[in-house]
């Protein structure tokens, strides 16, 4: 199988105060297509930073990330984004779902930035896959925080992305509602043949993943299953 996210001699430094303060020091591993890796690691180490710069929502101090074989820090902002609406979706701890759209509105907003013409019915079909077509047309204030992940979830999804990058996705849920989550994303994730990275600091979800990298002191240390 060929790498769909590589990561080189990743380093992230900012400025705090006075000082400089290194985030990660050259973190470097490779995922494959259809993989699932989770990213480990105290709280502070580094997790959400590294997820950011894999997705180009950051810039690295130095090193370089390879998306599909692209050079995600050869291009400008502009493509970078390009770039991520073309691979990759996003499950984040916190829903991100916009509130005054319905349920329904906000899976159709990734295809209707795409283009597509046949939003609706597709994000219809993305919303019965997570169980929630009884509740397309409520606003998020509406639903519960499990039927919220679901939602974002179906939106992650809908695009039918290469890689899926989800950071903490049931930090905001309680322990029952956040197993079916991670039960939707598994079964979703096996059924479009995604990439998953994870972000989790949820030693037992990580174990499900099929690669561990787990972050100390800023640097990584990958572990297969």
């Amino acid at each position: 199988m060929a790498a769909i996210v590589q990561a080189v001699s990743l380093s992230k430094q900012v400025v705090s105060g006075e000082q400089l303060l290194t985030i990660l020091r050259q973190v470097s591993f490779t995922v494959e297509a259809g993989e699932s890796l989770a990213i480990v690691g105290a709280s502070g180490s580094g997790k959400s930073t590294l997820l950011g710069l894999l997705a180009g929502l950051d810039v690295p101090s130095s090193g370089s990330v390879l998306l599909n074989g692209a050079e995600l820090f050869a291009l400008d902002e502009d493509g970078r984004a390009r770039l991520r609406g073309e691979l990759a979706g996003f499950v984040f701890q916190s829903f991100l779902l916009l509130p005054a759209l319905t349920a329904l509105e906000n899976v159709m907003l990734p295809l209707e930035l795409q283009g597509a013409r046949d939003a609706r019915p597709r994000a219809a079909e993305s919303l019965r896959q997570v169980g929630l077509s009884a509740r397309a047309h409520h606003l998020p204030r509406h639903l519960s925080g499990g039927e919220q992940q679901r939602v974002a979830l179906a939106r992650a999804f809908v695009t039918q992305p290469k890689i899926l990058f989800a950071d903490e996705p049931t930090g905001n849920l309680d322990a029952v509602t956040g197993a079916q989550v991670i039960d939707l994303i598994f079964q979703l994730n096996q059924a479009q043949g995604t990439t998953l990275i994870l972000v989790t600091h949820d030693e037992t979800l990580a174990r499900r993943c099929g690669k561990q990298l787990r972050l100390e002191m800023g640097r990584g240390v990958c572990e297969a299953k």
